[in-house]
């Protein structure tokens, strides 16, 4: 299958810490990677770099196609401009803890941010499916809200919408239901799985095993910094090969 996107050999370092240690991964097209492992361990700093929020210090990525970051004349890499890199960023949308919404901006305003003044659409194109996009996360009747008079999970299903407002080949969520009262988790998953459900390929670091038990196609286990296994949820969360992997999950289960 296609892969949509390609890490190889990713390294990332702040000073003296190193927080990627060579990652390689590959998504395929319609998959949805789930990504576990202990705070700390680099997991939103990878998903991060996929983003281009983050510069690698080492290997190559390709997202859509495209190597993130340069393009290559020869043998030659050069960087790209801030403008190229914000158009090869189109490609993907992340979805964060914190909702980061417009507060001044109503929650239909906020959905149709990025398509009217980014990819320059109609505003009553970008409206009609914003209200539809609202609809599909089950926000239909509250286009007309403000983001202090949403929960926290619908704050959060409002940067969903927002987020595939933009049309993204890949939809990166960086631990969506951390900042989320217990009772407001299953909501977001709610609208998660019908994402997967529905062939969007997406990347997902999470803490809800539960979830990634039902939805991913695979799982992966990182700590320190390095892919330590990967493998499909049964083999990962059911039967872990690594005693680091065994550890974590019980850890959490317990």
């Amino acid at each position: 299958m296609t892969a949509i996107a390609r890490a190889v050999d990713i390294r990332k370092s702040y000073g003296d810490f190193q927080a990627l240690h060579g990652i390689s991964l590959d998504v395929a097209q319609g998959e949805v990677l789930c990504i576990i492992g202990p705070s700390g361990s680099g997991k939103s700093t990878f998903l991060r770099c996929i983003n281009q929020l983050e510069q690698i210090d080492g290997g190559a990525l390709w997202v859509n196609g495209e190597l993130a970051g340069y393009r290559q004349s020869g043998n030659r890499l050069y960087e790209l401009s801030e403008r190229q890199i914000a158009r090869q960023r189109l490609a993907t949308s992340m979805v964060f803890q914190r909702f980061n919404l417009f507060p001044h901006k109503t929650a239909l305003e906020n959905v149709i941010e990025g398509p009217v003044q980014v990819l320059k659409r109609r505003r009553a194109e970008a409206e009609e499916e914003a209200r539809a996009l609202l609809t599909r996360v089950g926000l239909g009747h509250r286009c007309d809200a403000f983001p202090v008079e949403l929960s926290g999970g619908q704050q959060q299903r409002v940067a969903i919408a927002r987020a595939l407002a933009m049309r993204p080949q890949l939809m990166l969520f960086d631990e969506p239901t951390s900042a989320l009262d217990p009772e407001l988790v299953g909501e977001v998953l709610a609208v998660m799985r019908d994402l997967a459900t529905s062939g969007m390929t997406m990347i997902v670091v999470t803490h809800e095993l539960g979830f990634a038990r039902e939805v991913a196609n695979r799982v992966v286990f990182m700590d320190q910094g390095r892919v330590v296994e990967t493998g499909t949820p049964e083999q990962v969360l059911s039967n872990p090969q690594h005693a680091r992997t065994r550890e974590f999950i019980s850890a959490v289960l317990s």
